[in-house]
């Protein structure tokens, strides 16, 4: 993205957050909709972000941006690998239960190959993350070295959306620490988890 100014910036910010608030409540993009909701002229979305393709793939990196920062990219405290991947599970679980735009997004976002093509991009983001966290673990012992990190982030990343886009439309929701064991359950089984390490 290019550099800029500081309203500039928050104009955009704007429009990403009015976005996201129509998506919310409609369940759709429209590009008018979202400027009227912004309290901006119809062109100004087109101007900042090209057509309501480009809008809804901004949105969709603006998502995973915030989903990585808040769950992958923090440091956890714990003794050993394990200890720190439970907090780390714990803390996927709260992210997407307190964000609104989650259930969309992990379950009912529908768009063309240019959406697509960002949320295939964001996924390998995030699998990439995992492959080199999963990796750290087998260095340390706490997960089965015989397998491959990447394929291993790939499958517990997808198992973790399929699980969390299903909780997420259910009403009422699961209560969130019944579904953080479940997760927690679910991938350390699939990492292979030495069992004198799993709490």
């Amino acid at each position: 993205m290019e550099h800029l100014s500081e309203r500039a910036a928050a104009t955009r910010r704007r429009i990403l957050e009015a976005a996201a608030a129509e998506l919310i409540e409609t369940g759709d993009i429209e590009v008018a909709a979202v400027a009227r909701r912004a309290g901006l002229s119809v062109g100004l979305p087109y101007r900042y972000f090209g057509t309501r393709s480009g809008l809804m793939s901004a949105l969709l990196e603006d998502f995973y941006t915030r989903l990585v920062a808040e769950t992958v990219l923090r440091d956890y405290a714990g003794d050993t690998w394990l200890d720190r991947w439970h907090a780390q599970v714990t803390q996927w679980v709260d992210h997407v239960y307190d964000e609104p735009l989650a259930p969309v997004v992990l379950g009912r976002m529908v768009g063309d190959a240019q959406v697509a093509a960002m949320e295939a991009r964001c996924a390998r983001h995030v699998i990439a993350l995992g492959a080199k966290h999963i990796a750290a673990g087998q260095d340390e012992g706490a997960l089965a070295r015989d397998r491959d990190p990447e394929l291993m982030a790939a499958a517990v990343v997808g198992g973790m959306r399929s699980i969390l886009s299903v909780i997420l439309d259910q009403n009422p929701r699961p209560d969130r620490a019944v579904v953080q064991e479940e997760i927690w359950r679910f991938t350390t089984a699939a990492l292979g988890a030495s069992p004198r390490s799993v709490p």
